[in-house]
Order: C-alpha cells, then sequence, then structure tokens
C-alpha cells in the first residue's frame, strides 16, 4: 500500500472508478476513503471544501505530497501497469492537459446530475482503517 484515494462514496460514477481500481489493483498500492469519512479526513487536514475540488491522491509514505482532480485521474493511471504509456501519450497533445481539465471539472461539478447518487456511501474493502 503506497496510496490514499479520497473519493465521493455518494457518487455512482466514482464509485464505479473505485471498484474497477479494486479489481485491478487488490489494494497492492491503493486504499480508499469516502470524502463522506470526516473522521479519516482529519488526520491529513482535508475538509469538505477540499474535498469539492475533485478526488485526492495521497502518497502514503510521503501525506505532503498529493495531487487533485485531474491531477489525480493522471497519476492514478500512471500507477497502474502501462498506464504511463498512455498519460504520457496525452500529456504529448497539444491542449490536451487544458481540455481534461475543463472535461474534468464539469464532470466533477455534475457528477450527481449525470450519473446519480447513491442512496448510501460505499465503502471500499480496501478501506484505510480497515
Amino acid at each position: 500500500m503506497n496510496y490514499y484515494l479520497i473519493y465521493d462514496g455518494d457518487c455512482n460514477l466514482c464509485v464505479t472508478l473505485v471498484q474497477l481500481l479494486e479489481t485491478l489493483d487488490q489494494g497492492k498500492l491503493l486504499r480508499y476513503v469516502p470524502m463522506q469519512d470526516e473522521q479519516s479526513l482529519k488526520q491529513w487536514g482535508i475538509t469538505e471544501q477540499n474535498c469539492q475540488q475533485g478526488m485526492i491522491l495521497i502518497d502514503a509514505n510521503a501525506p505532503e505530497r498529493l495531487w487533485q482532480g485531474s491531477d489525480a485521474a493522471e497519476e492514478i493511471g500512471r500507477l497502474l501497469p502501462l498506464g504511463s504509456i498512455f498519460v504520457d501519450a496525452y500529456r504529448a497533445l497539444p491542449g490536451a492537459k487544458w481540455a481534461g481539465d475543463r472535461f474534468y471539472e464539469q464532470i466533477r461539478d455534475n457528477r450527481y446530475t449525470i450519473f446519480g447518487k447513491r442512496d448510501s456511501t460505499y465503502q471500499s474493502v480496501y478501506c484505510v482503517d480497515c
């Protein structure tokens, strides 16, 4: 385990992403914390307002190192097998980073409208405190 991923446990899209990552990684690199778990977030000084800016990836060995939003998505991509090839190719395309950031913001700000909101917060089997 090397990273903590803070995600929206009420968002259908976010939960689907976490479930996909759980399947791919099986807890080897990533542990998960829903942004609704305010008690766990306090240990990193993360507030609800921080979470509104998108998912957060924290380096477990150096918690001061973190990525948020589309930067977190890219860093997760780099962590996956062969993922850095795709992230590097994406970054090499002129304007792709800017467009990707704007796309992420639109999805983030409209996630419940587009993908729906869960009735209960999803708790990963690979959680931080389990």
